[in-house]
């Protein structure tokens, strides 16, 4: 197949779509990277601010470049000792699924995600804050294709991201999909009354999580060590960006990164992320989240932190968290 990119001006979002831009009759039209975002509807964002991608192109039809920026300061994914958080690679792998399954696969915009495994490794010394925006590009290949009748179902996507032509973080998701009437169906069998909150809990002190404001604290206290309760804001504006009936995944992510900080005793910026999302975490069932550290984990510079989280008893997601050793 030649290669199809998109042109968002004068385009309707409902042209976007239908696939790759060739059968919309755009053939190779360059979408102005770096110039604007993509549609936020087409990464389910509410907000243009958290848009974080600016442009596509098809390589062929399994590989993909996507362009993307990172502010200089974000309300919620700060800068952590002169870098870029790394939980905002984790939304820019998030986003790149998402819109490249719209747009390119042919899902329709009403259909939802899941998010089954997220992993991510970083090169600290590319995820520097400058005096501009940071400006990537990702060359990112979609793998392990699943197709139903009426289109995609789901797929497996590795991407490296690089900045300035260097090498920033490596990365892999696998999700799949589904029509609302299958997800209505499916969600029915959930907690009843799922989509409504449990009552918000009292916030872990932040410097002990690695915060400044408790409005960012996803953990509550227990009388345990290294056990917590995860607490769910629905009002806060990035992690719940938009109404939805489970606590996002990327919440669940960065309950590890704080679980992480707690149980390590001091802030610290992770360099590798591998998280696997058994179910969806419900919004009125209490979920309790455990940290121990991994013994025998990789070199010497390094130590890992698991993070687990049990709803009824059950396993509903288990990330492992790496982190620098701190220099003596």
């Amino acid at each position: 197949m030649s290669a199809s990119t998109f042109r968002l001006e004068h385009m309707p979002v409902s042209a976007v779509f239908i696939g790759a831009t060739k059968s919309a009759g755009i053939g190779s039209l360059r979408f102005p990277s770096l110039t604007t975002t993509v549609p936020r509807e087409l990464v389910h964002r509410a907000s243009v601010a958290e848009v974080m991608l600016t442009g596509w192109e098809r390589k062929d039809d399994s590989h993909f470049s996507v362009a993307a920026q990172w502010p200089r300061l974000h309300s919620f994914f700060t800068p952590v000792d002169g870098q870029h958080d790394p939980l905002i690679i984790a939304e820019t792998i998030r986003q790149a699924g998402i819109l490249l399954a719209h747009a390119e696969f042919g899902v329709p915009l009403d259909h939802h995600f899941l998010m089954w495994d997220l992993a991510l490794e970083t090169k600290p010394s590319q995820l520097l804050v400058s005096d501009v925006p940071a400006s990537l590009d990702m060359d990112i290949a979609f793998l392990d294709v699943k197709r139903r009748r009426n289109g995609l179902a789901g797929a497996h996507l590795e991407l490296v991201i690089r900045r300035d032509g260097q090498v920033a973080a490596t990365g892999s998701a696998t999700f799949t999909c589904t029509s609302p009437g299958v997800y209505r169906r499916m969600r029915a069998l959930s907690t009843p009354g799922a989509a409504e909150p449990s009552p918000l809990l009292a916030p872990t002190a932040p410097q002990t999580v690695g915060r400044v404001s408790p409005t960012d604290v996803v953990l509550s206290p227990t009388e345990e060590t290294d056990r917590w309760r995860l607490r769910v804001d629905t009002r806060h504006p990035v992690l719940f960006d938009h109404p939805v009936d489970h606590v996002p995944g990327m919440m669940l992510l960065e309950a590890a990164r704080q679980a992480t900080a707690a149980h390590l005793g001091r802030p610290c910026v992770p360099i590798g992320i591998i998280s696997d999302f058994r179910r969806y975490v419900e919004l009125n069932t209490p979920c309790m989240v455990e940290a121990y550290r991994l013994e025998g984990w990789g070199p010497a510079s390094e130590e890992a932190v698991v993070v687990t989280g049990h709803q009824e008893g059950e396993l509903v997601f288990q990330i492992t968290v790496t982190v620098a050793r701190p220099s003596v």
